[in-house]
C-alpha cells in the first residue's frame, strides 16, 4: 500500500493525483482556469496529516494543471487547498494512500523535500542507505543482461548533460558496441557539433559520429511558425536519422536494436496528457510522436531521474564538472527560441546572442 500509494500520489504528482482520484470514485474536470506556477497550499483546519507533519499551516508548493479534482474520492478525505482549488492534498490512512496536486519534488516548492520525506522516510519507512552509484551499477548489469554479448545501440549525444550522462552509462556497460551519434540539425549553440566531438571522444571515450543534418532540418522548419509544430518537426526526423543511421552501423558493426534516449522524468510529466479533455503542457522530442513503425527498442536509463539526480549520477560516473553544470539547452535547439520562422540568418543572430549570455553567466560565476 505504501508503494502504490507513492506510485500514483507522488511518481506522476498531478497526472495520477487525478488517475487516484478517478479510480476511487472522484470527480476530475477542467478548472475555471489554469494554475502554473507557485501557489500557496492551506491546511483545512484541524489537519494533522502525517504527510504535513512538521509544515505550517501554510506553504508554498508549485501547480501545473488545467484539470482538477471537483469531488474527493470514496475513503479519502481533503487535507489542502488553494484559492484555486479546494481539493490539492487527499489522504485515505487506512489505505495509506495519499494523492497531491502540487508538485513536491521541483525546487520551486522550497518546503516540498519535506513532504517527500515525510512520505518516504516516516510512513513508507524506507531505509535511507541507497547511493546514486548503485543505480548506476543497476542499469550496466540491466543493459548487459539486455542487450546481450554482441548487441548494438543507437543513441544521441546533444552534449547537454542529460545525453552525456545516459551515453557514458551506456559506454560503460558495452563499450564501443554502444554508437553515439550527434545530430547537427543547424539548430545547435555556437560551434557546439565541434566542442561535443572533442569533449565526448577524448574526454570521455564515447564511440561517437556527428550527422551533418542542417539543410535537412532547415528545409522541414522553412515557413513554419508554431512552436509545437517545430517541436514535432524537429523530433520526428530526429527518429528518421536515428533510423537511417541504424541501418548503417548494422551494415557495419551488425544488428542494432536498441535506441538510447536520454529522456528525464519531468520530459514524461510535461508529455503526457490525462484521459479525457486535459491539455498536454508540451511535447518533447525524446517521448512524443515516436512513429508506430520504429524499429528500435527505447532504453532511457534517466527516465525515472530529475536533472539534480542526473548531475549527482555525473558526477558519481566521473564525468568533468563542467559537463555535468552546463547551462540547460532546449531538445529543439535554438529553433524553439526563435519567434517565427527558423531561417539559417536568424539562427546565426541567436548563436552570437547566446554565446554572449553563455559567457557572462560564467563571468559572473
Amino acid at each position: 500500500n505504501h508503494y502504490c500509494s507513492l506510485q500514483l500520489s507522488h511518481s506522476h504528482c498531478f497526472i495520477d493525483f487525478q488517475e487516484l482520484a478517478h479510480v476511487f470514485g472522484g470527480k476530475v474536470a477542467p478548472g475555471l482556469k489554469r494554475e502554473y506556477g507557485k501557489a500557496t497550499v492551506s491546511r483545512i483546519p484541524g489537519c494533522d496529516s502525517p504527510l504535513f507533519a512538521g509544515l505550517p499551516e501554510e506553504f508554498i508548493m508549485w501547480m501545473s494543471h488545467g484539470d482538477k479534482l471537483h469531488e474527493v474520492p470514496t475513503g479519502f478525505k481533503r487535507v489542502a487547498g488553494t484559492s484555486n482549488a479546494d481539493f490539492v492534498a487527499i489522504e485515505n490512512l487506512e489505505s495509506k494512500m495519499w494523492g497531491l496536486q502540487f508538485h513536491p519534488e521541483v525546487t520551486h516548492s522550497p518546503l516540498g523535500r519535506n513532504v517527500l520525506k515525510n512520505f518516504v522516510v516516516e510512513i513508507a519507512k524506507a531505509k535511507q542507505d541507497w547511493v546514486m552509484t548503485d543505480y548506476a551499477n543497476e542499469f550496466i548489469e540491466e543493459v548487459r543482461a539486455k542487450v546481450g554479448p554482441t548487441g548494438n545501440v543507437i543513441g544521441a549525444v546533444s552534449g547537454g548533460v542529460d545525453s552525456t550522462v545516459a551515453a557514458v552509462l551506456m559506454t560503460r556497460a558495452i563499450g564501443d558496441r554502444f554508437h553515439a551519434v550527434l545530430v547537427d540539425n543547424g539548430c545547435l549553440r555556437k560551434d557546439e557539433a565541434t566542442k561535443v566531438l572533442k569533449r565526448m571522444r577524448d574526454d570521455c571515450g564515447v564511440n561517437l559520429r556527428c550527422v551533418d543534418a542542417k539543410d535537412r532540418f532547415l528545409g522541414l522548419l522553412k515557413g513554419v511558425t508554431d512552436p509545437e509544430k517545430k517541436r514535432k518537426i524537429i523530433g520526428g526526423t530526429f527518429i528518421d536519422i536515428f533510423q537511417e543511421e541504424a541501418k548503417k552501423i548494422e551494415a557495419e558493426s551488425g544488428k542494432c536494436d536498441y535506441l538510447l534516449q536520454g529522456t528525464l522524468y519531468p520530459d514524461v510529466i510535461e508529455s503526457i496528457s490525462y484521459k479525457g479533455p486535459s491539455a498536454t503542457i508540451k511535447t518533447h522530442h525524446n517521448v512524443g510522436g515516436l512513429p508506430a513503425t520504429m524499429k528500435l527498442k527505447l532504453i532511457e536509463p534517466l527516465r525515472e531521474l530529475f536533472k539534480d539526480e542526473v548531475r549527482e549520477l555525473g558526477m558519481a560516473l566521473g564525468i568533468d564538472e563542467a559537463s555535468v553544470w552546463r547551462h540547460p539547452f532546449p531538445g529543439p535547439g535554438l529553433a524553439i527560441r526563435i519567434l517565427g520562422e527558423v531561417t539559417p540568418e536568424r539562427v546565426a543572430i541567436l548563436q552570437e546572442a547566446d554565446d554572449i549570455v553563455i559567457e557572462e553567466l560564467y563571468k559572473s560565476g
